[in-house]
This record gives structure tokens, C-alpha cells and sequence, in this order.
């Protein structure tokens, strides 16, 4: 089978789609990619030829996928396959005209299975994972075991996206991913409905053996190289004796340094001297909310204002930066609420602070809880691919949830240089501008270039590297 897969653009590497072609590849099947910033999809679907043709959807963006599913379709006959967030969590997307099948949660063995039928000629109503639709009528079948060893996977496909995207292949940035799942429950993050869908089906969270990633790593050094690495996964340090072991190991294979994702209450002397002995030069940190009650009650954080500030001196003192991520316009918030939390971040003193506009997901907690309290402004369907956009949620005052949306692009800026606040309190009061959004992305690509993930660049990559920033969130 020829499988097509379509990428509006690139951000982090897309490392599930790259996984999926590993798998596809090993079962005998080719696969393309497509990006769309970069080629129009009807266009190389149409020289291609693909038997299916696959959208890895995140919500907010399934009303672009859905649009170049019907220009493809228009043109060619193939069968259209829709899975990542959205899907998992939305589902009534199988409903929408041209969608043939969704797949729900972890994809590989079921794609793979999936491809296979179609190609011999099977039914493909019955496979784990997927809803098909097939004649006006839906088929919906539960999600399969949980791969449990991780190690097992091959490692993902990074010439997929590499050989056809210059910007990402020079890229002295590369990702990876050493584990899947979460142990924590927060309101807004899928973990709790992810959990729910593999009740009784396998480990949630599980971890790719410390030699596996450091021979992933070896490859991609070897064949790609870059000065520093990205690990993705949502929270690096939960377990301290892989740490450890990574510690010890890391510097003699791979010696780059690195980012990682850490969780205030899991900081501590011994983890952060790990890190630092391992060369983790910056980390992200959740703070989400100053005010107590929205960060604890609402957004399921369970920590004080002293666990967090006393994370980021211990990061600190190692001289390991810290950027922290903040959520503006919570349900129950207020632009009270929202300064309050700038004035923590001012507490931890963070390299840069990130604020986003709070994104109601669906089949998350708190975003079930604002469409049920008719929070929103329209519905799931209406949600922006940007956090950086505007606010869906309702507000009594129009005047203040222009102030939280223009605060989002003035928030990095006021905790750097706290004497600004008098001029931001007036600045939030004007109509949202381009300007705002301007200062939003210079301060914050200086900062994580400069602070976070420190890195050269010739004239040349600098242009390069600024303009594919600037197009991001460019909504």
C-alpha cells in the first residue's frame, strides 16, 4: 500500500507521524509526506497516487485536514484516516463527510493492521482502534493492549520528514521521546480520559530502556547532527533511578547538552545534580497559576507556591535555566487572577516566562466542565490550533477578556522587566494589535534561543530559523 501522510507544518519533528512510517515501512508499505506550508497536498497526491492518505489531528487543526481531505478526494479515489488528539478524544469526527476511519490512541500496530487488510482485501470493520465507516454505517471497535515494551518499536523514520524539509534536517535542535504516559491527573491534559479509554489494557506510563535512547541518539548524531537535544516527554525525571542510570551514561555516548520537562514537586538536590552531572542546561516547569485556588482546586496541580519557587532556586543554583508555563483565562479566572500569576513567575525568576490563553479540550476535565457550565463561546469545533489566538471561553466583561488576550502577549515582558507593569496595565486596555504579537515572538525566540536552548548559527540559518518562528502561531 502507498500511504500519504499530510502535515500543515512543522513543529518539534511530529515524532508520532515518524513512528507510524518506521512501522508501515517495516510491514512492506511506502510512505510519503507532505507538508503543507511547504507543497500544496492535492498536488502530490495527485502525482503520487496513495492508497490512504493519513492526518495526524490535533484540535483546532482537523478544519484544515478536513478541507484537503475533500480536495484530494475530489480529484482521486483513497481511503482517509484520521488519528492523533482530536480523534482519540473527539470521535464524532467520523461523521464528517470524506473521513473513512479514526483511529483511537496508540497507532502503530493498529495502522500496520489497517494498511495490511486493505491491501489483501480484508474487512477492516473489526480492527482494535479503529471506527470505520463503510456504506453510511459506523463501526466502533475498542482500543488494543498498550505496547509495553517500548524498546521493541523501531526508531522513528526521521529521513520521512528530514530528507524532503531542509529547515528541519539542519535544525541544530533534535527531539526524542524516552517514554509515554503520565502518573499525574491535571484538569486540562488528556492523561485521565487516555487512562479511562486503556482501563485493564496495559502500563500507562512506561519507559524506553536508557540504552535504547542513547542508540536512537547515536544514529541520529551520526546521520543528522545537532548541538542540542530536546526531550519531549511530559515529565522527564519521574523516575529517579532512570535518571541515574542516564546520568552516568549520557555524557560518555551522547555528551550534548539538553532540554528536558520537570514537575515542581518531583525537583530536588539530588534529581537536579543528576541532571546537571548528565549536561541538562534548561528545563520546563508548569506553574499554570499563581492563585491557589485555580491551581490547585481547578487545575488539579496539588502544590504551593513555595514548591514551585523553591524548584526553580535548586535549578539555579546548578546554573540549569528555567523556563516556566503559564495558562491565562481559566475558567473561574479573572485579569486579577492572571497578574497574580505573573507575580509568582517574578518569585521563581524564570529565563522566560511562557503564558498561553487556556484551550477547552475536549474530553478533558475542565474543558468537559466548561462546555457543560456553557463557558464557551460555540463549541469544541471553534477551538483556534493557536493558544495564542483569543479565548473561546466567556466572559462577563468583554473589556477584561481583551486585557487577559493582550496580557498573554505582554506576559513574558512584565515579568523580565517588572518596572514595565504600570505601561502594561495601560497597554492592556488598547485593542489587540499586531504589535503586541510582535513583541511576543521576538522576546520570547531571543529568549529561547539565547537562554534555553543555546545554540550557533551561521547568517543564513538565523534567516532561516527566524522565519519558520514567525509563521508559527502567525494567526
Amino acid at each position: 500500500m502507498r500511504i500519504l501522510f499530510v502535515l500543515k507544518q512543522v513543529d518539534n519533528d511530529h515524532l508520532g507521524i515518524l513512528h507510524l512510517s518506521s512501522v508501515l515501512k517495516s510491514g512492506g508499505h511506502e510512505v510519503e509526506l507532505v507538508i503543507g506550508a511547504a507543497q500544496d497536498p492535492t498536488e502530490v497526491a495527485a502525482r503520487w497516487r496513495p492508497d490512504i492518505v493519513a492526518y495526524s489531528v490535533f484540535t483546532g487543526s482537523q478544519h484544515y485536514y478536513l478541507d484537503v481531505n475533500r480536495h484530494i478526494r475530489a480529484r482521486q479515489k483513497v481511503f482517509s484516516v484520521f488519528g492523533g488528539p482530536h480523534p482519540t478524544f473527539f470521535p464524532e469526527l467520523i461523521q464528517e463527510d470524506g473521513v473513512d476511519g479514526i483511529c483511537i490512541g496508540e497507532g502503530e500496530g493498529a495502522f500496520l493492521e489497517l494498511a495490511n487488510a486493505l491491501q489483501s482485501g480484508q474487512p477492516v470493520t473489526g480492527i482494535a482502534n479503529w471506527w470505520i465507516k463503510e456504506n453510511g454505517v459506523i463501526y466502533e471497535n475498542a482500543p488494543g493492549h498498550l505496547v509495553e515494551d517500548l524498546d521493541r518499536l523501531p526508531f522513528p523514520d526521521r529521513a520521512l520528514l528530514y530528507e524532503r524539509y531542509a529547515p528541519s534536517r539542519y535544525n541544530p535542535l533534535k527531539p526524542f521521546i524516552t517514554g509515554r504516559g503520565c502518573p499525574y491527573n491535571c484538569t486540562y491534559c488528556f492523561n485521565h480520559s487516555f487512562a479511562k479509554l486503556y482501563r485493564g489494557k496495559g502500563r500507562m506510563v512506561r519507559q524506553r530502556s536508557v540504552d535504547n535512547v542513547l542508540a536512537e541518539m547515536s544514529w541520529v548524531l551520526e546521520a543528522y547532527p545537532f548541538q542540542l537535544a530536546l526531550f519531549m516527554d511530559d515529565t522527564f525525571i519521574v523516575s529517579r533511578e532512570w535518571v541515574a542510570e542516564f546520568a552516568e551514561k549520557y555524557p560518555r555516548v551522547i555528551g550534548k547538552p539538553f532540554w528536558c520537562q520537570v514537575r515542581a514537586n518531583l525537583v530536588s538536590d539530588d534529581v537536579v545534580r543528576l541532571l546537571k552531572q548528565a549536561g541538562c542546561v534548561s528545563v520546563s516547569m508548569g506553574v499554570e497559576a499563581g492563585n491557589d485556588e485555580l491551581r490547585n482546586r481547578v487545575l488539579n496541580r496539588n502544590m504551593s507556591k513555595e514548591t514551585i519557587i523553591r524548584a526553580c532556586q535548586l535549578l539555579g543554583a546548578q546554573g540549569i535555566a528555567v523556563m516556566t508555563t503559564n495558562m491565562l483565562g481559566l475558567p473561574g479566572g479573572s485579569l486579577a487572577a492572571d497578574l497574580e500569576t505573573l507575580e509568582l513567575n517574578r518569585a521563581c525568576k524564570p529565563a522566560y516566562a511562557s503564558a498561553l490563553l487556556f484551550q477547552p479540550y475536549p474530553r478533558t476535565a475542565l474543558g468537559e466542565y466548561a462546555q457543560r457550565e456553557h463557558l464557551m463561546e460555540g463549541t469544541f469545533d471553534d477551538i483556534s490550533f493557536s493558544a495564542t489566538a483569543h479565548s473561546v471561553l466567556r466572559f462577563s466583561d468583554a473589556r477584561e477578556k481583551r486585557q487577559i488576550e493582550n496580557l498573554q502577549k505582554l506576559f513574558a515582558v512584565g515579568v523580565e522587566w517588572p518596572f514595565l507593569l504600570p505601561l502594561i496595565r495601560l497597554l492592556l486596555k488598547l485593542p489587540s494589535n499586531r504589535l503586541y504579537w510582535l513583541i511576543y515572538k521576538l522576546w520570547k525566540g531571543y529568549a529561547l534561543k539565547n537562554r534555553l536552548h543555546p545554540h550557533r548559527l551561521s547568517t543564513r540559518e538565523f534567516l532561516r530559523s527566524l522565519t519558520h518562528f514567525l509563521q508559527i502561531d502567525a494567526d
